[in-house]
């Protein structure tokens, strides 16, 4: 019996439970078939990488107090986080990856770095 591939149509030859004639039909294939769960994952790993790379160049010195208007400015997102670190007296420490940041008074936010 021929088999045809899913992609593009040719004729498969090979093994018998081979199931694409080659390895650009198969990636097509199944890039095709993730692609909207593919996008948001992208999407917001690229929007994490941002805030790490925008919280690390503003925290040089491993312990640095901003404003958050500096924050918004380099386009920082706070809706993109890693994790959430409370403390025992209650304060809220943001994580992106290893870089975090504390809300303090008047929108300043003290900048960290987490290490492991």
């Amino acid at each position: 019996m021929e088999k045809h591939c899913p992609e593009c149509g040719d004729k498969i030859i090979g093994r018998a439970d081979k199931k694409f004639c080659s390895d650009a039909c198969r990636n097509a294939h199944n890039n095709a078939l993730n692609k909207d769960t593919k996008n948001i994952v992208r999407t917001t790993n690229n929007r994490l990488r941002k805030n790490h790379r925008i919280l690390e160049a503003l925290n040089a010195k491993e312990k640095t107090k901003v404003t958050k208007a500096t924050l918004l400015k380099h386009g920082f997102l706070f809706d993109y986080i890693t994790g959430i670190y409370t403390t025992k007296t209650g304060s809220v420490y943001h994580y992106v990856y290893d870089q975090g940041y504390l809300a303090l008074d008047n929108d300043f936010y003290l900048l960290v770095k987490k290490e492991f």
